[in-house]
């Protein structure tokens, strides 16, 4: 069975709206405002390079798409843009970004059975579809690096919901500016 991993850039007040400022938010790239150095590099490297598969919502899918294609110099590109990469979508009628899949059924249902054909999957930004999957219990692993910063608004990664999770931590690091936290389910 695969494991699902959750990636997310926060900040102290759970925002993970736009945090490189592609979307056009107000409060957009406000990850950029800080160093995570080598600790956090070798983090978001690290776990790339242990992925299998890429999941993604449609919007973090569009915009990932329009950018990783020509960043294709170094092996973190290179991975990225080979990878198999699964966007989940009703609307998506094409995905053109290589070795894409779209996974139009039931979210929940496509992932579960995604997770018995494929080893570990990262899945990174796309809130409503991590709040789809946290609510049924299909995330292994939720990692976080955490922003030193209060946004005061923008969206935050877990929705309100009567799926309660308790979360133990099984990696708590410093990277320069950040955090970097690792939880799994209890």
């Amino acid at each position: 069975m695969g494991r699902m991993v959750v990636s997310e850039f926060v900040t102290l007040d759970g925002v993970f709206e736009d945090p490189g400022g592609g979307e056009g938010s107000p409060h957009g790239g406000w990850a950029f405002k800080f160093e995570r150095g080598e600790e956090g590099e070798r983090f978001k490297y690290d776990e790339l390079m242990a992925a299998d598969a890429l999941l993604l919502g449609r919007r973090t899918y569009e915009g990932f798409a329009a950018a990783w294609p020509q960043m294709n110099q170094d092996e973190f590109g290179q991975k990225m843009n080979e990878m198999p990469k699964y966007v989940v979508s009703r609307t998506l009628d094409v995905a053109s970004w290589a070795n894409s899949t779209i996974l139009s059924g039931d979210p929940v249902e496509e992932v579960a059975r995604l997770k018995t054909q494929v080893g570990e999957i990262l899945l990174a930004g796309s809130g409503r579809l991590v709040n789809a999957l946290h609510a049924n219990g299909l995330i292994d692993e939720y990692r976080f690096m955490v922003f030193p910063i209060v946004l005061g608004g923008g969206a935050r990664l877990f929705e309100d919901s009567e799926a309660q999770t308790s979360l133990r931590p099984v990696d708590v690091r410093r990277a320069a500016d950040t955090v970097l936290l690792t939880y799994r389910p209890a």
